[in-house]
């Protein structure tokens, strides 16, 4: 039924979104695009899954964990491998490639501990389901829809209410001029990369749950996904980072559901192309820097 994927896709798209706004809250604030943001999800992911597995942890455990363990992954890249060439006023590109090579180290740290192969994500949590006409919900998609929903209206108010949230606006739209106002534009840049690294390392755990599985390399698709939902929303619009990842997970899903499997994937990189072609700035239009 059409009812039932428009659910699905709501569902995975809401973690599209978390891993869309995380790229959208870095490139307001420093203007780069961070190309191992779906590796610091990934690293989220396997720290969920340490959290069941090993420690014995439920869920809501696991998605703490995720959330820590992101968080820092994202500090240690901007300070190892961002924060020095800003310094140094490299050129524009040399924090983009440098994203790229800390992403195949996180890589492959990960690959060597736990294997190169998908691990099975176990999560202790009995599922429920009702029936609503034709559609059928479960306690696990409810779980995953309210975490993710939870996290964007709290991203919102933080970024619209809180002084921390209008230094971080400020220093999107200017970095000089709030620098002037008394603003630490490093401390707001390092706090914007571990909110970012954290929303992204909750969704790793969301997609372990979703699909019961996490890989090493997972973090290149979602990765993908998650910058071609940030192209589609618009560069710079927490908003519009929300609507094209579930966008884009409703476009997935019903692929799937109508056409075929095989063109799940294909249709992130075709929209992000389109948008790129037909409306370079987005559905919003947005401007460079974060938008509240």
């Amino acid at each position: 039924m059409l009812e039932q994927q428009i659910l699905n896709g709501v569902m995975l798209g809401s973690t599209y979104a978390l891993i869309a706004i995380g790229y959208t809250l870095i490139f307001g604030v420093l203007h780069l695009v961070h190309l191992a943001h779906g590796e610091v999800f990934m690293v989220g992911a396997f720290a969920g899954l340490m959290a069941v597995k090993f420690v014995g942890g439920d869920i809501f455990v696991a998605l703490a964990c995720g959330l820590v363990a992101a968080g820092a992954a994202g500090a240690l890249v901007e300070l190892l491998a961002i924060r020095p060439l800003r310094r140094r006023k490299s050129h524009a590109l040399a924090p983009m490639i440098s994203t790229i090579g800390i992403g195949i180290v996180l890589q492959e740290l990960v690959a060597r501990s736990f294997g190169a192969e998908q691990v099975g994500f176990p999560h202790r949590m009995e599922s429920a389901s009702w029936s609503l006409g034709s559609v059928t919900v479960s306690s696990v998609q409810l779980l995953i829809l309210g975490v993710a929903v939870f996290l964007m209206v709290a991203l919102h108010l933080f970024v619209t209410r809180t002084k921390v949230g209008m230094a971080m606006r400020a220093t999107a739209e200017n970095t000089m001029i709030a620098h002037t106002l008394g603003i630490r534009s490093e401390r707001i840049v390092l706090l914007t990369f571990v909110i970012a690294s954290a929303l992204g390392g909750v969704a790793g755990v969301l997609v372990g749950l979703s699909f019961n599985a996490i890989s090493p390399f997972m973090g290149i698709d979602m990765g993908i996904k998650g910058l071609a939902a940030m192209l589609l929303g618009g560069l710079g619009n927490i908003y519009g980072a929300m609507l094209g990842g579930l966008i884009i997970g409703m476009v997935e899903v019903l692929s799937v559901a109508y056409l075929a499997s095989s063109y799940r994937d294909a249709f992130a990189f075709i929209i992000m192309i389109a948008v790129l072609l037909l409306r370079p700035r987005g559905i919003f239009g947005s401007t460079r820097h974060v938008e509240g």
